[in-house]
């Protein structure tokens, strides 16, 4: 009992180590978001817009009114993380107002069934003959725009037209869902509208098809297949503002350009001990020879795992919980999903990419070619411990409310961060290890080089992934797949930089504090891992005790 009672008292005061004033506000605000991103579906619709921006507004004026003065350090971080988040909704929801009005006359049509929508939400009993007219007028609407659509001036880029095309998508599908509701549970409704809704349901999806092909000026698929979605150079600056990067979209290029020439240098020294001159492509290909037999690979996956798991606890570089330790898992990628993802994904579940039966033969070799063990000396750890998997661990129990402000700055420049210590402590065995390593990190500098020229408009998918075959030595493959998850997949415009740039945020970080002898190297790590997840910027006041303005812009120039 007295130790029941113990470990009650040791949860409360942790419970209270880790409140801050603002917490309260913030998960307020993450549920109350919650509750409206479920009531208001139709996201391109002016009602969306109108109450989004209220909400965030509203939001913001009673942050704003909080006494920042009189707030404890994680207080005033919370403030910041906060308004800083809060900003970005408004900036992002701006955009999105803007570039909708710009095609908004595609649901000039839509009144009434928006209207309908917003009753089904209270289950308001429709007069099911007079909505079977006015469904039947708005069928003749779309059809009237539809056949007025050629002679009508093309959208100046696919985007725009793609855009149109989502817009009545989205009142097609929310007036689906409507419909759905009252069919078959209202029998005057059930009685007369299944023919209106029919004709009413194939002129919207007839006429998305159309808007999507309404554009002149811009070419959509450049012959790789992969269909991104540039955002242009004003939103890509303000989301490097949001995310406190302190550089142009250029500057970021050139240091990638740089890091690149390092890994060059480096990777030619590798060639040369293993007696390839100069040629280090040559030593690439013989690296990617060392893969293991169809079958066996999965348990040198485990041998690595543990291998850096003990590596980081016997050098002592950061806590790792025994439950940590225990309950990481393996599952293997589907064929389908190694089209996306052909190296490892993992968390808690590390995912495995290899080989399955229904793969041709090119595939399976250049799955297996990817996949060797000295590629993956550097990336196992960085899914498992002490990346992402120890991350997401101490995430789920630190500062959790802070999850919301979840950058891949953080999240995957921590991941990486670590390939940089453990190369510097000489983790890689030997010189093909050393390209293993290196090999990946050439392909983080490529990364910036390619997802940053895309969204400024400089490259084509096609010409990215020449890049990472021709310059970072990728199988072809592979870098069609790399590409593919980095525009068509569920990834922001900033992601695939965000690895080598919070790399590069925490390694300064860690030579301002470690190697200049202010902070040990556990107590430094250990105290990243407690804070959760947030701008790297914002988390450098935390670790060096420097207070954070009330409207604390993007400042620090790391990579200087």
């Amino acid at each position: 009992m007295k130790k029941l009672l113990l470990s009650l008292v040791l949860v409360f005061c942790a419970t209270l180590t880790w409140a801050t004033e603002l917490v309260n506000l913030i998960q307020t605000y993450q549920a109350d978001r919650g509750a409206l991103g479920r009531l208001y579906t139709n996201q391109l619709s002016a009602e969306y817009f109108t109450r989004m921006l209220a909400f965030n507004q509203d939001y913001l004026k009673t942050l704003q009114a909080q006494n920042y003065s009189g707030l404890s350090e994680d207080g005033k971080i919370d403030y910041v993380l906060f308004r800083n988040f809060l900003e970005e909704q408004l900036a992002e929801l701006d955009l999105d107002q803007r570039a909708f009005s710009e095609v908004q006359n595609v649901v000039a049509f839509g009144a009434p069934l928006e209207e309908f929508v917003v009753g089904r939400r209270r289950a308001k009993k429709p007069d099911s003959q007079a909505l079977a007219v006015s469904w039947n007028e708005v069928s003749k609407a779309v059809d009237a725009q539809l056949k007025a659509l050629p002679s009508a001036a093309k959208y100046t880029s696919w985007q725009k037209a793609d855009l149109a095309a989502q817009a009545v998508e989205s009142i097609q599908k929310v007036t689906k869902e409507a419909y759905s509701y009252y069919f078959d549970y209202d029998p005057q409704f059930t009685w007369w509208m299944p023919e209106p809704w029919k004709n009413l349901d194939a002129n919207l999806s007839a006429y998305a098809k159309a808007l999507r092909e309404h554009y002149t000026n811009s070419v959509k698929d450049d012959g790789s297949g992969i269909i991104g979605k540039p955002i242009g150079r004003e939103a890509l600056e303000k989301q490097l503002g949001f995310e406190m990067i302190a550089y142009s979209p250029e500057e970021l290029i050139a240091e990638a350009e740089k890091q690149f020439a390092w890994c060059e240098k480096e990777m030619l020294k590798a060639s040369n001990e293993l007696g390839f001159g100069n040629d280090w492509k040559a030593a690439l290909e013989m690296v990617k020879e060392t893969y293991f037999p169809a079958g066996d690979w999965p348990a040198e996956v485990i041998r690595l795992a543990e291998e850096a798991t003990d590596y980081v606890e016997s050098n002592d570089l950061v806590t790792v919980p025994p439950l940590a330790k225990e309950s990481w898992r393996t599952i293997m990628i589907s064929a389908e999903r190694q089209r996306v993802s052909p190296f490892f994904l993992g968390g808690e579940v590390i995912q495995i990419a290899y080989p399955t039966s229904d793969m041709s033969h090119a595939d399976k070799m250049m799955s297996m070619r990817g996949n060797n063990p000295h590629f993956s000396r550097a990336t196992v750890q960085h899914e498992l411990i002490p990346g992402h998997h120890l991350q997401q661990f101490m995430n789920q129990r630190n500062m959790t409310h802070r999850r919301m402000f979840g950058t891949p700055f953080w999240t995957e420049g921590w991941a990486l961060y670590w390939e940089f210590v453990l190369w510097d402590r000489n983790f890689p065995r030997d010189a093909k290890d050393k390209v293993g390593m290196l090999f990946w990190r050439m392909h983080r500098c490529a990364r910036i080089i390619f997802s940053l020229s895309y969204h400024l408009e400089q490259m084509t998918p096609q010409q990215c992934i020449d890049l990472l075959v021709d310059k970072v030595g990728h199988e072809r493959a592979n870098a069609e797949a790399e590409v593919r998850r980095s525009f068509e997949g569920s990834y922001g415009p900033l992601y695939q930089i965000a690895y080598m740039i919070g790399a590069l945020e925490i390694y300064s970080l860690r030579k301002e504090m470690v190697e200049s002898g202010k902070m040990p190297e556990k107590e430094f790590h250990d105290l990243i891992l407690s804070q959760n997840a947030m701008p790297i910027e914002i988390l450098r006041a935390k670790v060096t005790g420097k207070p954070l303005d009330k409207n604390h812009k993007a400042s620090w120039k790391f990579l200087d």
